[in-house]
């Protein structure tokens, strides 16, 4: 377990799976969802490389098939450290056996957490070893806890969009995963959320067409969250479907997962990322905890 801090927040950060197991600002305040398996038990896993359910669990990559979990293998695995500041930790984890054999490419996956005020920056760095190009999905899982402040209910809360916005959902199929139509998703005002535990009966809003800013908030707290990710997407929003779980995952995706009984081909899944050999890829989000 590392932990990095400053003044305003001290974060904590487990080597398996590089997930953050604590937001914590100086006042006690703990932004992050701490985990329970009535509802879920993770924190804020790391999706690499692949967001979301692969169709019968398993893709083609040049004509063969491999077997991969929900949201990729990065979640399960154990991160080396490779530079541990008082303000800046960096984890990695290469491919083994293990890996290759769920997933033929040499690479090496990055987590970077540095603290800059009351921020939490984010940064995922994929480096491709392998002399074929590799097809990838990235994204990550912050689960918050709603509501930050005794006294008050779940549906106190609301998502506001920094700006206006008209987003697209994705429909689901039954078993969760992309019905390949989308529709209208309006906003009030076009930038509020609204929380209710019924939002999530149905599973996860994935979004598209969004705002890259986006704040959990209360009106009359002092207690808000702001998710940025300025590179990537989509957007996942979610609880455990059909509990009254008190929290929300507002979760900053580069890609998609795939569609109802469509064998996933990797080079054929359009939003995949795509990178050289040698070539090295660096996104980033952010978490901003005010109190």
């Amino acid at each position: 377990m590392h932990t990095i801090e400053n003044g305003f927040l001290r974060v904590t950060v487990s080597e398996l799976g590089a997930e953050l197991q604590s937001v914590k600002a100086t006042d006690g305040t703990e932004f992050l969802w701490q985990g329970d398996s009535r509802y879920w038990k993770d924190r804020s896993p790391v999706l690499f490389p692949y967001v979301g359910r692969l169709t019968n669990g398993r893709y083609r990559l040049e004509g063969q098939e491999y077997p991969m979990g929900i949201h990729g293998f990065a979640a399960h695995s154990v991160f080396q450290t490779v530079k541990a500041e008082p303000e800046r930790l960096e984890l990695a984890i290469t491919d083994t056996p293990e890996t290759l054999a769920r997933y033929p490419r040499r690479f090496a996956f990055t987590v970077v957490y540095a603290l800059a005020g009351n921020t939490l920056e984010v940064t995922f760095r994929v480096e491709n070893r392998d002399t074929g190009t590799m097809y990838f999905g990235l994204g990550g899982h912050p689960g918050i806890r709603v509501p930050l402040t005794e006294g008050r209910a779940f549906s106190d809360y609301r998502l506001r969009f920094e700006e206006p916005c008209r987003p697209e959902k994705y429909l689901l199929s039954p078993s969760y995963y992309l019905s390949g139509a989308t529709e209208p998703f309006p906003l009030e005002d076009g930038v509020v959320l609204r929380l209710n535990h019924r939002l999530f009966d149905d599973d996860a809003l994935i979004l598209r067409n969004i705002s890259r800013q986006i704040s959990l908030e209360s009106e009359g707290d002092r207690r808000r969250v702001t998710v940025g990710f300025p590179g990537m997407p989509y957007l996942g929003i979610w609880h455990a479907p059909k509990t009254d779980a008190p929290y929300v995952c507002i979760e900053p995706w580069c890609t998609l997962p795939s569609v109802q009984d469509v064998p996933t081909v990797l080079e054929e899944q359009k939003d995949l990322l795509r990178l050289a050999p040698g070539a090295v890829y660096e996104n980033h989000w952010f978490l901003r905890c005010e109190f």
